[in-house]
């Protein structure tokens, strides 16, 4: 580890402040997209420094709106209501408080209140069409963006209501049960694709919502039939899926819109730099890049060494707050740990000249949803290249437990996604 020292010392910045960050505002200067990640979906300083640079990235540069790893539905309650959507929540706490389903915590937190009520506070100060919005990138919500688009057909489209019935009676059956949906595919002649398709093809065009809305149906139709047979196809149709959301609200505000993302560090680091392409799989970063050009996107990942997290011992359990033993030997965090300041920001170099720790193979620890402590010796750590699965780096030594708004329901139907619900 000592081998590292001076190379740690040399690219790391210490973090005090938001101030701190200005190195990351100017290396994004040219970017329209910047995709923040984190290694847990339930540590509060991974909220906080995310939100710290969002308010900048939105107030001194530009950007447009910000998407994230969540449902489009939910996401748009709170897009209401920051957006100062007439008969939306004048606090969007409220709208927060709404997330319903299993994993509450990870979008209905004290901290995501905090940022909403920044964002509130200053789009009222801004005509309609230039408020900063948020949205929603996942593919879950197959049956409560079923019930949004009928919703909305009767209300302004009637004609269409047929097509988009005959795809919401197709999955009646199930229950809202995505596991006993992606079974019957297997099983027996169950799919609902052929309806689902012919519900795509119909509404586009329409009202924006609606079609995305469509969309997001489609997408998960295709998850959930995938899933059941392994593989990394389900993975990769969820990733394609929020690329291309992101891509059509970047459309939707105009040549000049900007976007921040946030979304775990294995879906914004670039799967190229990690055993993730070994196994088949595309992340949402390496997606941009590809689609935007390098230069337009910048990945910020997060990582820390021992604290607390919010997370479930299996899939659909309550909550806990857990501890986080420190990272195991050899790893980025441990190395991290050993050698970089308490808090620290890390912009990586460009061009070939770069430090050992930013082309080497170290496991770098990825925590979901789901977490087990005690697997820490041999799971929960990918294998990464640093300085080629993000352009940046913030490291936190010691991080705690985010502040859970509730837990409304347990939807333990909800199936398991790999790895460990991230």
């Amino acid at each position: 580890m000592i081998r590292y020292g001076d190379e740690v010392a040399s690219i790391a910045r210490e973090l005090h402040d938001p101030g701190d960050l200005e190195i990351v505002l100017d290396r994004a200067e040219s970017a329209r997209v910047v995709m923040i990640g984190e290694a847990t979906h339930g540590t509060h300083e991974f909220y906080t420094w995310r939100a710290a640079l969002t308010r900048r990235l939105i107030a001194e540069r530009g950007f447009s709106f910000v998407a994230v790893e969540g449902d489009w539905p939910d996401c748009e309650r709170v897009n209401a209501a920051v957006r100062g959507v007439l008969g939306a929540p004048a606090d969007p706490r409220s709208a927060l408080l709404r997330y319903d389903r299993w994993p509450t915590w990870m979008w209905a937190n004290e901290e995501l209140v905090d940022f909403t009520r920044w964002l509130r506070e200053l789009n009222e100060g801004r005509a309609p069409r230039g408020r900063a919005g948020f949205h929603g990138l996942d593919v879950y919500s197959l049956w409560e963006s079923m019930r949004e688009i009928l919703t909305w057909l009767r209300e302004h489209d009637p004609g269409a209501v047929r097509v988009a019935l005959a795809a919401y009676r197709c999955f009646e059956p199930f229950n809202e049960d995505p596991n006993a949906y992606g079974w019957a595919t297997q099983l027996v002649n169950a799919t609902c694709e052929d309806r689902v398709v012919a519900m795509l093809a119909e509404l586009r065009g329409r009202d924006f919502g609606v079609w995305q809305n469509a969309a997001v149906v489609a997408g998960a139709e295709s998850y959930y039939r995938t899933m059941v047979r392994g593989g990394p196809e389900s993975w990769n149709g969820r990733d394609r899926h929020m690329d291309e959301t992101l891509d059509r609200l970047l459309t939707r505000y105009g040549p000049a819109s900007k976007a921040v993302v946030w979304a775990h560090n294995t879906h914004v680091g670039d799967a190229r730099a990690t055993d993730q392409a070994d196994h088949g799989e595309v992340t949402l970063g390496q997606l941009a890049r590809d689609r935007f050009g390098w230069d337009e996107v910048l990945l910020v990942g997060m990582g820390s060494y021992r604290g607390s997290v919010v997370a479930g011992p299996r899939w659909g359990d309550p909550m806990e707050a857990m501890a986080v033993p420190p990272a195991r030997g050899g790893s980025l965090e441990e190395i991290l740990h050993l050698t970089a300041p308490r808090d620290a920001l890390f912009v990586f170099p460009a061009g070939d000249e770069r430090p050992d720790l930013l082309t080497t193979v170290l496991p770098h620890r990825a925590i979901g949803v789901v977490y087990r402590p005690e697997r820490e010796r041999w799971a929960n750590y990918v294998p990464t290249v640093l300085g080629d699965r993000y352009d940046a780096f913030l490291w936190f030594d010691e991080t705690h437990a985010l502040r859970p708004l509730h837990t409304l329901r347990v939807n333990a139907r909800e199936p398991e996604t790999y790895p460990s619900g991230v």
